[in-house]
């Protein structure tokens, strides 16, 4: 349900207002160069607007759902929003258009809830159907439609009690098809189960002023105990037992193929709207748009139970977001339990930390534990989306590219994905008490079928943090960036940074050597000074930044197992101690197996002695076993003249892992200083 998107202030200075603020703080903007387009390789993308024309009686299309049910059959319905495009108690009615052949071609739109206005009465007895899910049951073929039932009232101004003759109590109905979503059986209105409290004047914790299925699609059980189960989401304004009220979220879940429902735990607060996804080990995840603004991320909490409770609420801050709607989903949602398809998630949102747009699919092979780096479905406006897998191979997304007539169903293959290796955390230094944290931009862009030449640029991001009580002036000197230091536009100069303030910095660029092109890489080398409450001059230097395929820094992961390095002699004052040519520096690799089979694990080239196979010394593990783990301490690198000139060295290497999955890959470490 699309209430107010609440801002913070400053988001609604106008565009010359913020160049002023910008200008104040000695800072440019500058456009940041674009990512990959969606329809650029790997793998097939395709889309199209099932809503690109709005017809009468209606004046807007919002909120989607999607759901496909085998023999390429897809659902799609979303609101048709007569006179505007508000929410309930506006008359809303649902509309569906549906395909037979995997979304290449759609019947015409038609309604399957019809609002009513009562013009005749001055809307006295209007009503109206709004946010759509799906909920498929593949045991017993039935597709059931879950929504809002409105009168006079809508979420925010709906009043305690659950009887449906209340006009001023907003309602809750499922309709169901037995035939592939051709006919719809008359709605069946749920408000006693999802909606508890049957006093309008005298609430009791627990009871719920008002609710609304979250739209877009619920999920059914496949594993254990709870096998077959029926899960559909819920955000209520509940009463708490101090008397005041929060926003939770809960299930509503069915285990007679939808003839009953029994509503759940509550959960959190500040929730919305929210989505479960069954993991590997038939746990639930759910997650959460927040109604905290400030969040700027998604909520996610666990149930062992089959979504009857939650555990405790945490955010992953990984998953940006701007307070919107988003969808999760199994990648493969008939993979055995416990395999490592089962672990595969597949997470759509708007990914931006202020507004709703570049909705963007991204995936997890590890439950949500870690996400890998987004690939962009539409970089302009775009706000709800829903995700379903399709045919083997393809995967369904419907989102919204407008608030009138933009319903945009895009199909794309598993390949155009990009991996579920996470982008690195931002490499961070601290000077006097400021932390300087810094990030390629463009991570979205494709190494292997595009990777960077000489003379390309590589956009950058620096975040700087005033951690000190007082204020401070922050001034790059030196670096391989342009724009970076005074004078100039665009330059990351902030000339009165307040106490625990920060700026981000997203004008600099690198311009990419042929050396650079050639070994794959560059390394982020600045030079920055903080004076006032605090003074210091220090080098920055960043995480290596990947410029063809193939290579990962600063952690990464092969077929499950990860591996992560780091010097040992970090006891060594290297400004009073530096290293010379031929010095050694001992380093140490730790080796994580975190698949559910053994592999074996080699190290096949490196700037380390002792390091590869075969003799003493050498890192490999030839039976690491499922959870697992070694660490390798005997490995030292020689410093060279060159490292010496540079005053770093970067760790490089390459592994590789065999057993239930393949995999090899180059591996760069954070630069090791040596003075």
């Amino acid at each position: 349900m699309s209430r107010t998107n609440r801002r913070r202030p400053f988001k609604y200075l106008t565009a010359a207002a913020l160049a002023g603020v910008v200008a104040l703080s000695g800072m440019v903007a500058a456009a940041v160069p674009a990512a990959a387009a969606p329809t650029d390789p790997p793998g097939t993308f395709s889309e199209q607007n099932l809503g690109s024309t709005v017809v009468s009686p209606f004046a807007a299309y919002r909120i989607p759902a999607l759901s496909y049910l085998g023999n390429g059959v897809v659902i799609a319905a979303w609101d048709g929003r007569p006179n505007n495009a508000a929410d309930s108690p506006n008359p809303n009615s649902i509309v569906m258009r549906r395909s037979t052949d995997g979304g290449a071609t759609w019947d015409t739109q038609r309604t399957i809830l019809a609002g009513f206005a009562d013009a005749a009465n001055n809307g006295a007895g209007k009503y109206g159907y709004s946010d759509p899910s799906f909920v498929y049951d593949a045991e017993t073929g039935k597709l059931f439609l879950f929504s809002v039932y409105s009168k006079n009232t809508g979420f925010g101004s709906g009043s305690f009690g659950n009887d449906d003759a209340n006009r001023n109590v907003l309602s809750a109905q499922v309709t169901e098809s037995s035939d592939g979503g051709i006919t719809w059986g008359e709605p069946r209105l749920i408000t006693n189960v999802v909606k508890p409290g049957s006093s309008t004047t005298n609430p009791q914790p627990g009871d719920v002023r008002a609710m609304f299925a979250s739209s877009g699609e619920g999920i059914q059980l496949r594993y254990g105990a709870h096998a077959g189960r029926l899960v559909q989401q819920f955000a209520g304004d509940i009463r708490q037992s101090d008397g005041t009220n929060a926003i939770q979220a809960y299930s509503v879940y069915s285990d007679d193929h939808g003839a009953t429902w029994v509503k759940g735990a509550n959960v959190g607060t500040r929730m919305d709207e929210n989505k479960t996804v069954e993991l590997s080990d038939g746990r639930v995840m759910l997650n959460s748009r927040s109604n905290n603004a400030a969040d700027n991320a998604r909520k996610v909490a666990i149930s062992n139970d089959g979504g009857a409770t939650y555990g405790p609420v945490t955010l992953d801050t990984a998953l940006t977001d701007p307070a919107n709607n988003a969808a999760i989903a199994r990648l493969f949602p008939d993979a055995p339990a416990g395999s490592d398809d089962a672990k595969k998630l597949i997470f759509t949102n708007a990914d931006h930390p202020d507004s709703r747009q570049n909705v963007s699919a991204r995936v997890s092979c590890d439950d949500g534990a870690t996400w890998g780096v987004p690939r962009t479905i539409r970089s302009g406006f775009s706000a709800y989306s829903t995700v379903t897998r399709l045919e083997s191979g393809q995967i369904g997304v419907l989102y919204e590219s407008s608030y009138s007539n933009g319903i945009t169903f895009a199909k794309f293959s598993d390949s155009w994905l990009n991996s579920c290796t996470p982008a690195p955390a931002p490499s961070t230094t601290t000077i006097a008490g400021v932390e300087i944290a810094g990030t390629r931009i463009d991570t979205s862009r494709d190494l292997a079928a595009n990777p960077y030449a000489a003379g390309e640029a590589v956009s950058y991001s620096f975040t700087v943090t005033n951690k000190n009580t007082g204020t401070v002036a922050v001034t790059p000197t030196a670096g391989n960036f342009t724009p970076l230091i005074p004078s100039g536009a665009g330059n990351c100069r902030y000339q009165s940074l307040a106490a625990g303030a920060s700026y981000t910095c997203s004008t600099p660029a690198h311009t990419v050597t042929a050396e650079e092109a050639a070994q794959g890489y560059f390394v982020p080398d600045t030079t920055w000074t903080v004076s006032g409450a605090a003074t210091g001059t220090d080098r920055v230097l960043g995480y290596p930044v990947a410029l063809k395929a193939g290579i990962q820094a600063p952690a990464a992961s092969l077929a499950g197992v990860t591996v992560t390095g780091s010097r040992t002699d970090t006891a060594r004052n290297t400004a009073a101690n530096p290293y010379t040519a031929g010095e050694t520096v001992p380093y140490r690799f730790a080796v994580t197996n975190t698949g559910t089979a053994g592999a074996s694990v080699t190290p096949t080239a490196g700037n380390f002695s002792p390091f590869l196979p075969p003799g003493a010394g050498n890192c490999r593990y030839q039976r690491l076993g499922a959870g697992a783990d070694y660490t390798c301490a005997t490995p030292a690198h020689t410093v060279t003249a060159a490292d010496v000139e540079r005053g770093y060295f970067v760790p490089d290497t390459s592994w590789s892992v065999t057993g239930a999955g393949s995999a090899a890959g180059r591996l760069l470490g954070e630069p090791v200083r040596l003075k």
